[in-house]
């Protein structure tokens, strides 16, 4: 079924993670390969800065294999950009991945990429990847098994778990990614929801064309292809799977299943006459 191969909700060409993404029969067959992915791929290069403990309690900047903590001017601004700034004795680095003080590395399995901001408050485990000029903000909480793309932003009180984020998408404010895939350029309006787990023990069923595909995973968030809106406040539900460009309004839950590209979920008002629904 071709409406249901990654490639019809993503473009891969040039994603550093293309071997992940691309080639499966099912999009949802990600899911089952990120922690492995990573594990293969990781250049871990945060051993240095955790040396003193997990919890920091002074900023670090990596730049070109090295670690440096004083003589620092940063100057903040948009990380996805390229726009923060970080001097070295007077000297612009360029590219230097930012580490603030207050920030949590749980462990040595990071990786964290050229121009990567780690906001204070964050709390990153591994295995994980964040890829070049991408903000973890104040708050966020990656759980592992993550691989984040280039320019992606990982919010405030935002939670990851299991899931890709592919280049320039983002999570900007209170959500949470569980088991789930953002394609490129998507975003998450606040206090969206990947919803992941089914309160009922039931296999998760995806109808496209009045074929019917059962997944047996018992935890599956969504399947966002590249350009998708979510508005605020949104919850999509256990096995939902969107195609390119969809939009989803303010407040809505999205049922679970297969939603074709350009779908907006919304919803439809009665007809009116004057101020009076049409009975």
């Amino acid at each position: 079924m071709e409406a249901l191969k990654p490639e019809s909700f993503f473009d891969i060409s040039g994603l550093a993670c293309a071997d992940l993404i691309g080639g499966h029969d099912y999009v949802w067959e990600i899911l089952d390969h990120i922690k492995t992915y990573i594990q293969q791929n990781i250049k871990p290069n945060v051993a240095a800065v955790r040396s003193q403990g997990d919890f920091l309690t002074t900023t670090h900047v990596i730049w070109r294999d090295k670690v440096i903590t004083s003589d620092l001017t940063l100057r903040p601004g948009d990380a996805t950009k390229g726009e923060f700034t970080v001097l070295y004795r007077g000297d612009v680095l360029e590219d230097a991945t930012v580490i603030y003080a207050g920030a949590c590395l749980m462990d040595d399995d990071i990786e964290l990429a050229p121009g990567v901001v780690v906001e204070p408050g964050a709390l990153i485990k591994g295995p994980t990847m964040v890829g070049e000029r991408t903000e973890v903000r104040q708050g966020a909480y990656v759980r592992g098994s993550c691989c984040i793309g280039r320019s992606c932003v990982v919010g405030h009180a935002t939670e990851m778990k299991n899931s890709v984020m592919l280049d320039q998408a983002k999570a900007g404010h209170f959500a949470y990614v569980g088991d789930s895939i953002l394609g490129r350029r998507s975003n998450l309006g606040a206090g969206t929801k990947l919803a992941n787990l089914k309160i009922m023990p039931w296999p998760i069923k995806i109808s496209v064309d009045n074929q019917v595909y059962r997944v047996d995973r018992r935890k599956f968030g969504a399947i966002l292809g590249d350009g998708v809106e979510t508005g605020c406040n949104s919850v999509t539900s256990p096995g939902t799977v969107m195609g390119i460009d969809c939009l989803v309004a303010p407040n809505m839950t999205v049922p679970s299943g297969y939603h074709p590209p350009r779908t907006f979920v919304r919803i439809r008002l009665p007809k009116t006459h004057g101020s009076r629904p049409i009975v």
